[in-house]
């Protein structure tokens, strides 16, 4: 279940797409979580990179 809502979140298709029934305050938390999500995983990337190098 973890991996699956990882790869949901990966997916770029997925990171403006409109959630249906959700209301705006909702729909803007769970955008501003996965941009959150994605700027973790690119500085993660960033430091693994730096650390090996």
């Amino acid at each position: 279940m973890f991996l699956k809502k990882v790869l949901y979140y990966i997916n770029p298709l997925n990171l403006f797409k409109k959630e249906e029934g959700a209301e705006l305050n909702l729909r803007m938390m769970h955008g501003i979580n996965k941009i959150s999500f994605l700027m973790f995983l690119l500085c993660l990337i960033y430091l693994i990179f730096r650390w090996t190098s």
